[in-house]
């Protein structure tokens, strides 16, 4: 079984970050979403995987490399325009051959992994199988219709008015039937081909398209939003470590992650929440659900609940919160009235703020 994972798409939601940075690299507790699909992949017993790529595919292939370092043998795949999600199927008919394969879109977090789908998948006879979830807005989604055994009968894409309220997670599973259906459909209204039709005309035509949920929690991390939820939720699950150096002075409560180089003087740090190699801590607040990447700069600065990407600078500012700054950024104090500051700063910005 080989899997195929989309780390293309240009990331409008999460931009100004994303003009510089492809989404799926934003890192969740210090790590980048794309990471925690492929670690999934390998642990589903999955090796061959093929990424496909498209404006962003330089920072793709240096992030990732040959795959090695997940146990993974990786090829790349070019996607030059953003032609749908049945159109990487389309592209990569050649790396799937023949053989069964989990699709997995790179921006999608999945605590738990997708070990259960693909077991599910391999001991079954589907043709196809989608993952899916119990949402409470599902005219924002793509929603599955389910007969009586669990088969999906059919699919909607953000409907009006939907017939369930079981939102389509961005992980499937297919047989090689696949490659007919995708050469089969036409592009939708918005010039695409769309995976939802062409699982459609499996069902149309009597292929077995099954369902399966969601086992633990699932984000998709296209929103700022979405990226601190998932933030939250992974350094809920994190164990104190502190391999930096902290002084006598400074106060490092509950499940904090000091990672080797960093320096913490004369702070406060109040966990779950992770401080990257090389950064340098002085006279700061660090509150709880809060990530900060390596080689990073905080003096007299008070920030919670945010992520704080690489090589970024934060100076004589309170009251940081619900952000997310991206990599080399100076963030400093403004002259006037403190107040609340909520910030999405792109990569390579300087910008000034109230403090």
């Amino acid at each position: 079984m080989k899997a195929l994972v989309l780390a293309g798409g240009k990331g409008t939601r999460l931009r100004p970050l994303t003009h510089t940075s492809a989404k799926q690299l934003v890192p969740i507790a210090n790590k980048p979403v794309l990471y925690y699909g492929l670690d999934a992949i390998r642990d589903a017993g999955i090796t061959s995987v093929g990424i496909i790529v498209g404006d962003t595919a330089r920072e793709i292939r240096e992030a990732v490399g040959d795959g090695s370092r997940f146990g993974l043998e990786v090829t790349y795949i070019l996607q030059e325009e953003p032609l749908g999600l049945a159109h990487c199927v389309l592209i990569a008919r050649q790396f799937l051959a023949d053989e069964p394969f989990v699709m997995y879109l790179g921006d999608n977090f999945l605590v738990d992994g997708i070990t259960d789908l693909v077991d599910a998948f391999r001991e079954a006879d589907y043709d196809a199988q989608i993952l899916l979830t119990k949402v409470a807005e599902p005219q924002f989604y793509g929603v599955a219709e389910l007969g009586p055994d669990g088969e999906i009968v059919g699919l909607e894409e953000k409907p009006e008015h939907p017939r369930s309220d079981l939102a389509i997670v961005g992980v499937y599973t297919f047989s090689p039937a696949i490659h007919e259906a995708v050469r089969s459909i036409r592009p939708s209204a918005r010039g695409e081909l769309e995976i939802t039709d062409a699982i459609t005309w499996l069902i149309d035509n009597g292929r077995r398209v099954h369902s399966h949920f969601v086992g633990g929690y699932w984000k998709d991390t296209g929103r700022l939003q979405d990226m601190l939820e998932c933030n939250r939720i992974v350094l809920e699950g994190i164990e104190r470590s502190v391999r930096g150096s902290v002084d006598g002075f400074s106060e490092i409560t509950g499940r904090v992650v000091v990672e080797p180089g960093a320096v913490v003087e004369n702070s406060v740090i109040r966990g779950p929440a992770v401080i990257g190699a090389d950064t340098k801590i002085n006279g700061s607040y660090v509150g709880p659900y809060t990530s900060i990447g390596e080689g990073c700069l905080l003096e007299n600065a008070e920030v919670e609940y945010s992520i704080i990407l690489g090589d970024s600078a934060i100076t004589g500012v309170s009251g940081l919160t619900y952000s997310l700054i991206g990599r080399n950024v100076e963030v400093t104090r403004a002259v006037g009235v403190p107040n609340m500051n909520q910030l999405m700063v792109g990569d390579h910005s300087k910008i000034q703020v109230r403090a």
